[in-house]
């Protein structure tokens, strides 16, 4: 018996011959069909290809000729079918024992009883499928098997070429992969948004599978595999990052696949077989997705995923098709598809076609979502199996509203969609006609609402929403977005520009939070990786280490604000100490400019971020010191529930409306009462209008939320009597109603307060 390896080259051989022919299509399958059967020493070999949805026969040896164009079936109908729906190889000793076996009289096919079958894939979908069938009942030998497989691979670039199909693109797609599909998943920036689907990380398209030169095919991959493996080398290096969402474990994983011989070997073998570098590592990624799809154990599952990740890195390496699609640029209305981003990725991406975001993961806290939400991008996480059904180029109607997304949809869809859109755009036209609105209770209280921001863009937004100020601009956005550490004398232009377009609202510039999962690559830490970056390397923590970065900062904004008030925040304090060293080197930054005669801010005002918990317990000291206290409701709640805002399973889990997460806040409110500090939520359980109700029950006057929420808060402050909320706020925290959040919407409802 020939190995795999022999048996493929064989074949493969002699359908080299068989496509460089001048034959047409028909002739070509025709042969390709006798030079497998031959090959194999079998007594059938079937060719069928998706036609107008339909599994039909295009060539045969051994069955009924009369059958060819005739036979036709239904993706998972029969066996054929079974194997097309599955994307799987079927191998059976006894072909009428499977309970999908469905006889076809005018093949003449009767007389076979065993039969082995493999897909003909092409971009991850059934384009056909490859069957051998015997008289004898027997199952087929894996070097058998194998060799179909590799046979299968190469007949994909054949049919591609010659144009058997009538529709390129919808090349093994069933009905849901070719018609309107609804997909579902969590809500994470709400908006509507219609586009195009584009890959975040585009698919590599293989030109040539057979390969004129084995030996020159296996140094191209011996040359990615050294550059792979650098790669991975660096990123593990970074690991306190998080590396782009990474975990260290992935990473741990990454590496193991990297340096794996049975992975090389294998792709080794493929070469052999006659397949060009690329088609070798496709090839060997094809078998590990059907070994996917085999697995019950999910951990097994994710190892396997990560070695699909780890392929299509190694294959873009070697075709030399590197990059993602903010390099190309994007050409129309987008809606971008990703396994999960890092802020700076999203931050790549040209804001004017960017329409939405559609994540297999993500989490509503993680920075990626922040960013979206503040660039007013759309977004939709935790939708699994895109890739199974989204191609690139489908349309894309993205309500996240709604926590849906439907592809490839009719007209009458569509004009559904867009009356939608248009009335929420006239939603919002009603919002922003409250620009000039003072935002007060029915009460009369006053309540501050300013805005976040980060971006150079988000600054005129001031003016759209009549917001009183940003009470957090997060000054690394400009970080994120550079190649290099900005220079001092580029800071201080952005924050002065920030502060000219501000006027005389008061801006509050938060020092650089970065680590967790904003990583700078330039920035690196000498220390061992961390198993939990969020916990650890970051914001304050790095400032304070690498001094130079925190001093370049303070210089800055100190001459930016020259005859100003300028408002500094520090993130991530711990305890009091941390904010003394952080002031400590603005202190002396300031000595230095006053010595040199330059002109100084007309004042200085100092807030820290609550975030870490720990910090609630030492109010009384560090609150004499402070102008104001921002509590960062998103990082807060992780520490709280020690719940990782990155992990996806766990977006849903713990509610900010949790009488934990109320009672603590409440708590830090009265905790600062006796002192002239200023309370402000900046994170963004403060823009959404039932938690921004709680809060104003608990005594939260100021808050600081995204631009698209200040229209919204504003309505629903207008609403609000703070004394029944309070006293409705007070009794559900002293006896925890059932589910809070239930318990908000029916008080808001018997009001005819509108909430989320």
């Amino acid at each position: 018996m020939l190995t795999a390896v022999a048996a493929a080259r064989t074949i493969l051989t002699r359908l080299h011959e068989v496509m460089a022919s001048r034959s047409h299509a028909q002739a070509k399958l025709n042969t390709v069909v006798e030079v497998i059967g031959m090959s194999l020493d079998s007594e059938v070999c079937s060719i069928y290809l998706l036609r107008e949805g339909m599994l039909e026969l295009f060539a045969t040896r051994g069955l009924a000729q009369e059958a060819v164009h005739v036979t036709r079936m239904a993706i998972g109908e029969g066996l054929v079918g079974t194997i097309a729906g599955n994307v799987d190889t079927l191998n059976l000793a006894e072909a009428t024992a499977h309970p999908d076996f469905s006889y076809r009289p005018e093949t003449g096919e009767e007389k076979f009883h065993s039969f082995a079958g493999v897909p003909i894939v092409r971009r991850e979908r059934a384009v056909g499928v490859l069957c051998v069938q015997h008289v004898e009942p027997r199952r087929y030998e894996e070097v058998e098997i194998e060799a179909l497989q590799t046979v299968a691979m190469v007949l994909s670039e054949l049919i591609a070429n010659a144009g058997l199909v009538d529709d390129e693109d919808a090349w093994g797609l069933t009905a849901a992969q070719t018609g309107t599909e609804r997909l579902t998943g969590l809500t994470l920036v709400k908006g509507l948004a219609n586009g195009v689907a584009v890959y975040h990380q585009p698919r590599v398209t293989i030109e040539h599978m057979m390969a004129e030169d084995t030996e020159a095919e296996r140094q191209r991959v011996y040359m990615a595999f050294d550059k792979m493996r650098e790669q991975i080398e660096r990123m593990a290096a970074q690991a306190e990052f998080g590396v782009g969402g990474e975990h260290e474990e992935v990473l741990d994983t990454y590496k193991m696949f990297a340096y794996d011989e049975g992975w090389s070997r294998r792709i080794n073998e493929a070469i052999d077989s006659g397949l060009t570098a690329e088609a070798a590592i496709e090839r060997v990624q094809q078998r590990t997705r059907m070994r996917m799809r085999q697995i019950d154990d999910a951990l097994l599952a994710d190892r396997m995923h990560d070695l699909e990740d780890l392929s299509n890195r190694l294959l873009r390496i070697v075709s030399g098709q590197l990059g993602t699609a903010a390099s190309k640029g994007l050409r129309q209305d987008a809606i971008l598809i990703a396994r999960n981003l890092g802020p700076a990725e999203l931050l790549e991406y040209d804001k004017r076609r960017l329409k939405g975001v559609i994540l297999e993961e993500g989490s509503l806290t993680a920075h990626v979502v922040i960013v979206a939400r503040a660039m007013g991008v759309p977004v939709l996480g935790r939708v699994r199996g895109l890739r199974g059904v989204v191609r690139e180029g489908d349309q894309l109607l993205l309500d996240a509203d709604q926590g849906t997304a439907t592809v490839r949809p009719t007209p009458p869809l569509i004009e559904a969609f867009d009356a939608r859109f248009a009335k929420s755009r006239e939603r919002q036209a009603a919002y922003a006609a409250l620009r000039d609105v003072v935002p007060r209770t029915r009460d009369g209280t006053r309540i501050t609402v300013m805005m976040n921001a980060g971006l150079r863009d988000d600054v005129p937004m001031l003016n759209l929403t009549g917001a009183d100020g940003i009470g957090l601009y997060r000054t690394e956005f400009q970080f994120l977005v550079s190649a290099t550490l900005p220079a001092r004398e580029r800071q201080t232009r952005l924050y002065r520009e920030v502060m000219d377009s501000a006027g005389s609202r008061p801006v509050v510039f938060r020092t650089v939070d970065i680590g967790g999962d904003k990583a700078l690559p330039y920035l690196r830490h000498d220390g061992p990786g961390e198993e939990n970056p969020a916990m650890g390397w970051r914001a304050l923590r790095v400032a304070l280490e690498r001094e130079g970065l925190l001093k370049a900062q303070a210089r800055a904004l100190l001459e930016a604000a020259a005859g100003r008030t300028l408002n500094v925040m520090f993130p991530m304090v711990s305890e009091p100490w941390e904010f003394d060293a952080a002031k400590a080197v603005f202190d002396h930054q300031l000595e230095f400019l006053r010595q040199r005669k330059r002109m100084l801010p007309e004042a200085i005002r100092y807030g820290a971020m609550l975030e870490v918990p720990a910090l609630a317990e030492v109010l009384d000291l560090i609150a004499p010191k402070l102008a104001f206290l921002s509590i960062g409701t998103n990082d807060l709640t992780q520490f709280l529930f020690a719940a990782d805002r990155a992990n996806p399973k766990l977006a849903e889990r713990y509610d900010w409306l949790s009488p934990s997460i109320l009672r603590f806040l409440r708590r830090v409110v009265e905790g600062v009462a006796a002192y002239p500090v200023e309370v402000t939520v900046c994170g963004e359980m403060g823009g959404r209008r039932l938690e921004a109700l709680a809060l104003l029950g608990i005594g939260i006057r100021r808050l600081s939320i995204t631009p698209a929420a200040i229209g919204p808060i504003k309505e629903l402050v207008s609403k609000v009597d703070l004394a029944e909320i309070s006293q409705a706020m007070a009794a559900w925290l002293a006896t925890p109603p059932p589910d809070m959040r239930a318990a908000l919407v029916q008080w808001a409802a018997e009001r005819g307060i509108e909430c989320d």
